[in-house]
């Protein structure tokens, strides 16, 4: 693994996310089923097209592929999500999308682990990477923010925000993706979900996290694996370091 595996999951998210810009924009929202059809499935295509010819020798896992479990004797798999956030991306003026691509590595005497990743928020003109891991903000550990889904808030985060002993807010933000690139960026404290998503959700935000020095694990506190044969990973906690045991002292209380 070297340098160029986090400069080359940095360009391809940044690059696909330009596409996803130019198709969004080409076609508008008047359809917005075709529209996230299109998105989905034109990003993976690259993607794949990219990755098969800058790294043949690699596995990929794809949200949008079939998934080829010969992946699970390889010691490199790219593991991406063409387009995480659809409902979003279909959604004009909303920018709470991202492009996720991310590498595992099987590490000698371990189950392996995450090297390289990147987070394109291509209508942010933002891309998070291990290549240039953004610095953690200050936190203000008197007012916590949470990030938790537009979609599915889950009950158990509200329960977590009467149980601390602080004011908490909790922030409703699309993507996954989105939500962890807000807890790098300061936008937000933490992110914890636990509503079911799949790998491909959580590899590349994950990736970047661990590199700029944020705690990432289950909810339970346990870590996060990856390059399994099921690839479900129903529940996440990203935040910055500090609130770590008291958010899972909190989360353990309240499930």
């Amino acid at each position: 693994m070297t340098h160029d595996d986090h400069a080359l999951a940095r360009d391809l998210a940044a690059e696909a996310g330009a596409l996803l810009l130019h198709l969004r924009s080409d076609r508008g929202f008047t359809d917005t089923k075709a529209l996230r059809d299109a998105g989905d499935q034109e990003s993976h295509l690259y993607l794949m097209d990219a990755l098969a010819r800058q790294r043949p020798g690699d596995a990929v896992l794809s949200e949008e592929g079939k998934d080829d479990l010969s992946r699970l004797a390889a010691e490199r798999v790219w593991i991406v999500d063409p387009l995480d956030g659809t409902r979003e991306y279909a959604e004009e003026g909303r920018g709470d999308w991202a492009v996720h691509v991310a590498l595992w590595h099987r590490a000698e005497g371990s189950a392996g682990e995450l090297r390289a990743g990147a987070v394109a928020l291509p209508a942010k003109g933002r891309t998070l990477s291990t290549a240039e891991p953004p610095p953690l903000p200050q936190l203000d550990a008197g007012h916590i923010r949470v990030a938790v889904s537009r979609s599915r808030p889950p009950e158990f985060a509200r329960r977590l925000a009467d149980h601390l002993h602080a004011d908490v807010e909790l922030v409703q933000i699309g993507s996954a993706g989105a939500k962890v690139a807000a807890v790098l960026v300061g936008d937000v404290d933490a992110y914890v979900h636990a509503g079911g998503q799949h790998e491909w959700d959580s590899a590349a935000p994950v990736a970047v996290a661990h590199a700029a020095g944020a705690h990432a694990s289950r909810i339970d506190g346990s870590p996060l694996t990856y390059n399994q044969e099921d690839t479900n990973l129903p529940d996440i906690l990203v935040c910055h370091p500090e609130l770590a045991s008291s958010l899972l002292a909190g989360i353990r209380a309240v499930l």
